[in-house]
């Protein structure tokens, strides 16, 4: 994908959140139509913006910067600047540039539009962990779904699991075992490998699985290197 693809809608049930879809790269050959969108919105006084980073591949200082720059004057007219559904390596950057505590980040375009309508989920990238619905479950198993996170569970009480542990302290045992086994594993091959027998075909999506990893302290490749030196040799 070369260039950018900017384009404009309105969203919400009053249409006042106006979503900016953004595709392409934001670098600094790119960034002015990105910036000239905004900036025209924020002269028609619409303070309530969502920009969808769904197929941006890439963003450079200079589109972070668009970002930063504006979002101190978009709350101070009492509106927001959300950014949703960022692909891995883009939200990598975010984190690592640790933008995420200026910004909000959500999974979802529902999820930015509930946080502007006083929705439940207004921590930014935080989520909260997978429900577990007691009368969706059965002796013969149940799906239970939450944003990008199905979670199979093999038994009808909630948070059951064979050693009597909570379903969180399950997935914790769960992922450090893997990080022992492979300390050097990404995201994507600590999601595979749980969603496979020998961890319970658990399904965790990536903001999920960042949000244990990070309960662990576990969240870089860096930690779970040196958890696995102390677990192994230490």
């Amino acid at each position: 994908m070369e260039g950018i693809q900017v384009s404009l809608e309105k969203v919400g049930p009053s249409q006042n959140i106006s979503v900016i879809k953004v595709g392409g790269y934001i670098d600094t050959t790119t960034s002015a139509e990105l910036e000239h969108s905004l900036s025209s919105l924020l002269k028609s006084n619409s303070y309530n913006i969502i920009i969808d980073l769904g197929n941006v591949d890439y963003i450079s200082s200079a589109g972070w910067g668009i970002f930063i720059s504006e979002i101190k004057g978009i709350r101070e007219k009492h509106g927001d600047l959300k950014l949703v559904r960022m692909i891995p390596d883009v939200y990598e950057v975010f984190e690592l540039l640790e933008f995420h505590y200026i910004l909000k980040a959500f999974d979802s375009l529902d999820e930015a539009i509930g946080d502007f309508n006083g929705g439940s989920v207004a921590t930014g990238v935080t989520l909260e962990a997978p429900h577990r619905e007691a009368d969706r479950a059965s002796s013969d198993g149940a799906a239970v779904s939450q944003n990008d996170t199905t979670v199979d569970v093999a038994h009808e009480t909630p948070g059951y699991s064979p050693t009597g542990d909570s379903f969180l302290e399950t997935i914790e045992e769960k992922l450090r075992q893997m990080i022992v086994e492979q300390p050097d594993a990404g995201l994507f091959q600590l999601i595979k490998s749980l969603n496979t027998p020998r961890f319970g075909n658990i399904k965790l999506g990536w903001f999920e699985m960042r949000k244990y990893l990070k309960q662990l302290n576990l969240d870089s490749k860096k930690k779970r290197v040196e958890y696995f030196k102390q677990h192994t040799f230490g």
